[in-house]
């Protein structure tokens, strides 16, 4: 009862929402993943997710976690002109509960800026409003600002039974560039049910209320809904265990020539991986991605620290570089932290 009651309310916060206007492609670094396993298999890891980075793919499967743990990710992009790092920590609460907290930040820093700088042929400056008219920069007075986008997820996922799990995200968006900035505030809600031991079926819903982000300027964006569904399936096998595994990502704000598929407004791109584990101590990665990537990835599994890398490489012709993503996972698998159990 409470769990619908709250989905009341955030059917309720939609409403107001939807008068805004919504802004194609609004929000969009939140759809880039996180962590070195999921984006080693494409980003197909709704239904597979069992760490701290679960807040971000479906908060439901944070219910899967038994033990406190942390997660890191950092990605240079566009040979190191793009930042992005990733950080969340999970904590179980009592026998079903469990607790998150995830941080995402894409920036790019050290940007020169040059509207008070131009000068004309005498050296004097040239007011802001006719930097066109300016015949050279003047370097002494070039500062310089970053570009950041920032995310902070608080999550809450409870196991309402052996084979169901739902979860919600609170989500906070911060975006600042030079002297402008925005803020946002949107919620996601994720189920994860599994039919049989070895079959995950996943869905996640972000920014289920159409999320606003109102900026400095006066401007306000909406993130239209996000519908993520997918599966994943576990198969012993050669001494380890393969697990394919696929998502799709559903929006509906006509995105006809930057989607895989569309049925008029509807597109369709989906997330194709496949891992292969062997006996718990290294894993292999390939996926296919929503951007049209060939995707790699490895993974190492120590006593308590999981280390894992992906790459993807992009359009050469375009001499945009490759990228490589490197993320850890910290396990605090000991007695007296394990969940409690019944």
């Amino acid at each position: 009862m409470k769990i619908l009651k709250l989905i009341l309310l955030i059917a309720l916060l939609g409403q107001f929402a939807s008068s805004q206007q919504i802004a194609k492609y609004a929000g969009e670094f939140l759809s880039i993943g996180v962590g070195g396993r999921a984006l080693g298999l494409g980003g197909a890891y709704a239904a597979l997710a069992n760490d701290a980075s679960a807040g971000y793919w479906n908060p439901a499967a944070l219910a899967r976690i038994d033990y406190p743990e942390a997660t890191l990710m950092h990605d240079e992009r566009f040979g190191s002109l793009e930042n992005y790092d990733f950080g969340a920590v999970a904590i179980p609460y009592g026998t079903n509960a469990t607790f998150g907290l995830s941080v995402m930040r894409l920036g790019v820093d050290g940007i020169p800026d040059t509207r008070d700088a131009g000068v004309d042929a005498n050296g004097n400056p040239v007011p802001r409003d006719q930097y066109a008219n300016a015949v050279r920069i003047d370097e002494s007075k070039v500062t310089y600002f970053n570009s950041a986008d920032w995310a902070i997820y608080f999550s809450y996922a409870q196991r309402s039974e052996s084979s169901l799990m739902y979860g919600i995200n609170l989500k906070i968006i911060r975006e600042t560039i030079a002297e402008y900035s925005a803020t946002g505030v949107g919620f996601d809600i994720g189920l994860l049910y599994s039919p049989k031991n070895n079959w995950y079926i996943a869905a996640n819903v972000q920014d289920i209320t159409t999320t606003l982000v109102a900026w400095s300027t006066g401007t306000n964006e909406l993130i239209s809904p996000t519908l993520k569904i997918g599966t994943a399936y576990f198969i012993d096998l050669f001494g380890g265990q393969f697990a394919p595994t696929t998502d799709v990502d559903i929006r509906f704000e006509n995105r006809q020539f930057a989607s895989i598929a569309h049925i008029g407004p509807v597109s369709f791109d989906p997330h194709i991986g496949l891992e292969f584990d062997y006996k718990k101590s290294i894993a292999l990665r390939i996926g296919y991605n929503d951007i049209k990537q060939i995707t790699l990835g490895a993974g190492i599994h120590l006593r308590k620290i999981d280390i894992d890398y992906a790459f993807a490489q992009f359009d050469e012709a375009n001499d945009l570089g490759n990228t490589h993503r490197i993320s850890l996972r910290l396990i605090l698998q000991e007695v007296h932290l394990a969940r409690t159990k019944e």
